[in-house]
């Protein structure tokens, strides 16, 4: 009896100086910084292997201007589009502009299970003359 005695104490400081390391944080965590800024969307679009996006365009938006993150999570996916290069030009296309990544770009396997995380916003109303 003396014996698991000793051994549930021995055990139980073991616990207790081994918890100090596992709350003890050496280091700040960082966050790695995102590029650009979340993109609003007009409309999107998944299929077997292709995203589709509908994006404002003030005439000079292309597909390079954008970013797909993809985030993983057990069997599905995430894409957040996030725009890196501002569009400065002054022809706005009244219903945005399509923007396409097939799934081998984003990593994804066809048929993937695959969301949004973009907020949606209605093309703008152009003024016609």
């Amino acid at each position: 009896m003396g014996s698991i005695r000793t051994l549930a104490l021995t055990a139980a400081v073991a616990l207790t100086t081994s918890g100090c390391a596992l709350f003890q944080q050496d280091a700040p965590t960082q966050v790695a910084a995102m590029p650009g800024q979340v993109e609003p969307i007009h409309a999107a679009a998944i299929t077997r292997d292709l995203a589709v996006f509908w994006v404002s365009s003030n005439g000079c938006t292309d597909k390079s201007d954008l970013f797909p993150i993809v985030d993983h999570v057990g069997a599905a996916s995430t894409i957040t589009l996030r725009r890196i290069e501002q569009d400065d030009c002054e022809t706005p296309i009244a219903d945005g502009v399509e923007v396409i990544w097939s799934f081998e770009e984003l990593g994804l396997l066809p048929g993937s299970r695959v969301s949004v995380n973009n907020p949606y916003q209605l093309p703008a109303t152009i003024p016609t003359t």
